[in-house]
């Protein structure tokens, strides 16, 4: 006679699970937080840039609306709106509005006002925007793989990316 096959999660109490919820928490923030400062100091050291400054040029280089033309060029202007960073960007209102005009007076993107609405701002990555925001993505994937990915088999790396993906869209 064999044993029955577990089918799903074992049943276990208010005790254990709370005790499992406190060991995941605890995981995950050691994990971020180790990453985080690594990732700070090298985005620091290697072209100034702090985490969220590399996430505003990350987004505006991976955006679907972005100009591809110097912000010079005539003609309408083009960008992303930056109440659509707020929500990939963890920050308020104001304080996204700062860090833009950091990056502006650094002359990695520029800001511009809409054709279509007088009330809305368009952020653009500028070619040096870009070229910092190239450094710094060789400098992040370092140490994403040498911090965190690195230490999972490809595997564990798709099973992680698929349960933060799920997780991250609620």
């Amino acid at each position: 006679m064999t044993a029955p096959q577990a089918t799903g999660p074992q049943e276990t109490g208010p005790k254990e699970t709370a005790h499992e919820c406190a060991r995941a928490w605890a995981a995950l923030t050691a994990a971020h937080a180790r990453v985080s400062a690594q990732l700070t100091t090298a985005l620091q050291k290697s072209s100034g840039l702090t985490i969220t400054d590399f996430e505003i040029l990350l987004r505006l280089g991976a955006g679907t609306h972005q100009a591809t033309a110097p912000a010079t060029a005539p003609g309408p202007a083009t960008g992303q709106r930056i109440g659509d960073l707020t929500g990939a960007i963890r920050l308020s209102q104001p304080a996204l509005s700062r860090a833009v005009a950091r990056l502006a007076d650094r002359g990695w993107l520029t800001r511009s006002g809409s054709p279509a609405d007088a009330r809305c701002v368009l952020i653009t990555l500028t070619p040096a925007g870009r070229d910092v925001l190239e450094a710094a993505t060789a400098v992040h994937a370092s140490v994403i793989s040498g911090t965190l990915l690195g230490k999972l088999s490809p595997a564990e790396q798709e099973l992680l990316t698929r349960v933060l993906d799920r997780v991250a869209g609620g």
